[in-house]
């Protein structure tokens, strides 16, 4: 049974001026761009994410909505529970 999800990735620069990212799982879909800008702004505005001293989330880049579909191949897990 082929399953897809749907996420939202928030991109962000640091305050290294590298690239980092928060992942939503089961966002809601078909936000407008300007709630998600907002929403961004206001993480990037609270300084309360760091990693060994660096802030993480300071300047909003993009936001992307990612679909993942999985196809599964085999599963001899599933395959044991539906003999038993």
């Amino acid at each position: 049974m082929t399953t897809t999800t749907k996420s939202l990735r928030l991109n962000f620069k640091d305050a290294k001026d590298k690239s980092t990212s928060i992942t939503l799982a089961n966002a809601l879909e078909n936000l407008p761009a300007d709630k998600v800008k907002d929403a961004m702004q206001k993480i990037a505005g609270s300084n309360v994410f760091k990693k060994d001293g660096t802030v993480l989330y300071v300047t909003p880049v993009s936001a992307n909505y990612i679909e993942r579909t999985v196809t599964p191949v085999f599963n001899d897990e599933a395959e044991a529970k539906d003999a038993e």
